[in-house]
């Protein structure tokens, strides 16, 4: 059964190495999103060995010294980053402070990985280009929705085969249970996570661009709220927009924090893709009321209507791709170019959008 919380969502799989034991070793730094526990499986079952871990609470850093007990603690950020035997650098930090983080581990030397949403500012993303281009390393971002979600992989690969024919439209729904009673204190403060179509509809964002194959989309409409957490005013909990790609298509999503508490997940994320032949839809991590797990995906073309269940079939490719490709400077996990793509429109959603008008609060 999934977390009740997806800040917790660290999905597991059989291991899958690409490398020998040792062969590429990284460190993990800033535990204060959960996807950390994510990103670090992905990598760890793809042959992958984290060594360090750091974070300056010492809750934080206990908490995950048991879950890796193959790991060091490390004494400080600069003890990882001396060390010449790490290759990678992988985070989830506070939202506003991961490019700081990745600029100084690619100025160490190290491919950097973060988690969603990978910056918060236009300014960060001037930053993080200019450092790629100046030490060739990689700001690499875990857009989990689609990564590390079995059907969002099988879709890729269908889409690919032609299955549906050309992509011209994508709706996505990523709602998330709010639980703010655990939250840490930055998940309120726009400034530090971003706003809600920076933060969790990154995701979204990126898988339109993925899908359809743009590479750049204009946003023609953007919304935000926050309709039912006035103790929280720094929280957007409801949010959705409208994106044109630049080869014709078209795109909208919807994100908010009001997962019911009787659903027995943290959010019954779900895509539509549709195609010229044909179209998918993807409920990723529940189907409600008849499976409280995930990997469901539904198919309908010219040739076919059905039901695949993917979970556990397909795996998360992502993670040894992204190893090999810091091994051989390659893009095959995802280019720099998307992933600097997807982290600009969301933080020009969140810069457009505006306040839903004539709705009276709860």
């Amino acid at each position: 059964m999934m977390p009740t919380s997806g800040m917790h969502y660290a999905p597991t799989h059989k291991p899958n190495p690409v490398v020998k034991s040792g062969e590429f070793i990284f460190a993990a730094i800033g535990l204060d999103h959960g996807h950390i526990g994510g990103m670090c499986n992905g990598l760890i079952e793809a042959g992958a060995t984290l060594k360090w871990i750091y974070d300056p609470d010492p809750k934080k850093l206990e908490r995950y010294l048991a879950m890796y007990p193959t790991a060091k603690a490390a004494r400080s950020e600069e003890e990882v980053m001396e060390d010449v035997s790490v290759a990678l650098v992988a985070s989830a930090n506070i939202a506003s402070e991961r490019c700081p983080l990745g600029l100084r581990a690619m100025a160490a030397g190290k491919d950097y990985f973060t988690d969603k949403a990978p910056l918060t500012t236009l300014e960060q993303l001037e930053d993080a280009k200019a450092m790629v281009n100046k030490t060739g390393k990689k700001y690499a971002v875990y857009y989990s929705e689609r990564l590390h979600v079995e059907s969002a992989v099988f879709a890729g690969q269908l889409i690919q085969e032609g299955a549906i024919g050309k992509v011209i439209q994508t709706i996505g729904m990523g709602p998330h249970r709010a639980n703010p009673d655990t939250r840490p204190s930055w998940f309120f403060n726009r400034e530090e996570y971003g706003g809600i179509l920076c933060d969790i509809g990154s995701h979204q964002i990126e898988q339109f661009l993925f899908y359809t194959g743009a590479k750049d989309a204009e946003i023609l409409s953007a919304q935000i709220e926050n309709y039912n957490h006035a103790n929280y005013p720094g929280l957007d909990d409801f949010g959705d927009c409208t994106l044109k790609g630049d080869n014709g298509t078209s795109g909208y999503f919807r994100v908010d924090w009001f997962t019911p508490d009787g659903l027995c997940t943290w959010g019954d994320g779900r895509t539509f893709i549709l195609g010229t032949e044909g179209y998918i839809e993807l409920r990723k991590y529940v189907d409600i009321a008849r499976s409280n797990r995930g990997g469901h995906l539904y198919l309908a073309n010219h040739k076919t209507e059905q039901y695949i269940d993917v979970e556990g079939k397909v795996g998360h490719p992502y993670f040894g791709q992204l190893i090999l490709d810091c091994l051989n400077r390659t893009e095959n996990a995802m280019t720099q170019e998307h992933a600097f793509k997807a982290a600009e429109l969301c933080v020009k959603a969140q810069m457009r959008a505006e306040a839903v008008k004539g709705i009276v609060r709860v």
